[in-house]
């Protein structure tokens, strides 16, 4: 890749693991302001864009931000610089600085938010929490010369088709001949105009699931030498991967609440948690929604879960966990902040894979709005 990265290599990235497709209805993900289709040397991570965080890109000389908490989530009536969101928007265009929003499919996805704070925690092996969806699958089928059959296999792989279980590039192919009469207007990469044309070609088979088929389509596209490539597409009866909110993993060993608090604030930084529950009762299995979990909490009791970790617990809501036996902790909603070591983690990654010459940052502005006294 040449060096003029723009907005929309960088997101290609970020949304082969955070994909739109899982995102929750309704959710304002995706470009918020600015544009993607511009150079982009510097990308700056953070959980919220307020105004201080504004600034600070902009004293950083940042192009991109890439946000998890949406910047404009209701519809705004008015832009104007005398109120809050047009300072804003007023200071990102000048300074020409693009806002992108990860939100629920960044906590959806594997290795997501809520894996990041399972993770702060200490455990490895963990279990949705909340199921949401479980992923269409489609058997794809490419025919492709000899020639060509390694370019475009591992561009297949690599754009995420081929994946069951723990294996990845997953295909299989069968050798045969293909015919085709370029006619006049074509560009043919083999053959001539007006002529039949024989090639030995493969059959090569595999598994896309529908949230990565349009990259897996591009990219096979672009590695495939003919003009026309042709494949079909099958829907498959074959059960597809699960995606949920949250997470739950089991303790070594029963501790009591009291004891997993202390954990907690030691592990996610947090100067104070609120919880609901007997704080002697010994607890095994503990689950996990960055933001707020509120609506889940049944859902969650029936997974067999001791303790609930999220944020914005309401008043009614700890009377009916109160209820069911369910303990909570509420250590607020800026936990979340694990996400922009995270992402920039990741970013750097792809960046260093894709030899894309861009700096990745995280934003050092506050944005926890509250005090703990």
């Amino acid at each position: 890749m040449n060096n003029a990265v723009t907005g929309h290599h960088i997101i290609k990235q970020l949304e082969k693991w955070a994909p739109k497709t899982l995102a929750m209805d309704g959710d304002k993900i995706g470009l918020h302001v600015g544009t993607l289709n511009k150079p982009v040397k510097k990308v700056m991570v953070t959980l919220d864009v307020l105004e201080n965080v504004v600034d600070e890109a902009i004293e950083k000389n940042v192009d991109l931000i890439i946000a998890h908490h949406p910047f404009i989530f209701k519809a705004l009536k008015v832009i104007s610089p005398d109120n809050e969101k047009g300072r804003i928007i007023e200071k990102l265009i000048r300074n020409n600085i693009s806002v992108y929003v990860a939100h629920t499919n960044l906590d959806v996805a594997d290795g997501g938010i809520n894996d990041m704070l399972m993770n702060e925690l200490g455990f490895q092996k963990t279990n949705i929490l909340v199921e949401m969806s479980r992923e269409e699958l489609f058997k794809l089928v490419v025919f492709v010369p000899e020639t060509h059959q390694e370019e475009v296999r591992t561009a297949l792989g690599d754009s995420g088709a081929g994946h069951i279980g723990d294996y990845s590039h997953c295909t299989f192919q069968t050798s045969g001949q293909g015919t085709f009469k370029p006619l006049e207007g074509s560009n043919p990469y083999i053959g001539k105009t007006n002529e039949l044309e024989r090639v030995n070609e493969v059959r090569m088979e595999t598994i896309v699931p529908k949230s990565k088929l349009s990259l897996v389509l591009s990219e096979m596209e672009n590695a495939h030498p003919y003009e026309e490539v042709a494949y079909d597409l099958y829907p498959v009866e074959l059960e597809g991967k699960v995606f949920g909110l949250g997470r739950y993993a089991v303790l070594e060993e029963k501790i009591t609440l009291e004891q997993f608090v202390k954990q907690i604030k030691e592990r996610l930084d947090v100067p104070a948690v609120r919880v609901v529950g007997d704080l002697k009762k010994k607890i095994k299995t503990v689950g996990i929604i960055g933001g707020d979990g509120n609506k889940f909490i049944h859902q969650v009791k029936r997974k067999g879960v001791d303790v609930l970790i999220t944020g914005d617990v309401y008043y009614h809501t700890a009377h009916d966990a109160m209820g069911i036996g369910l303990s909570m902790i509420d250590p607020g909603h800026h936990i979340e902040k694990v996400m922009k070591k995270g992402v920039k983690a990741f970013l750097d990654k792809q960046c260093r894979e894709n030899d894309m010459k861009v700096e990745v940052i995280t934003s050092t502005a506050i944005t926890e709005p509250f005090q703990f006294l």
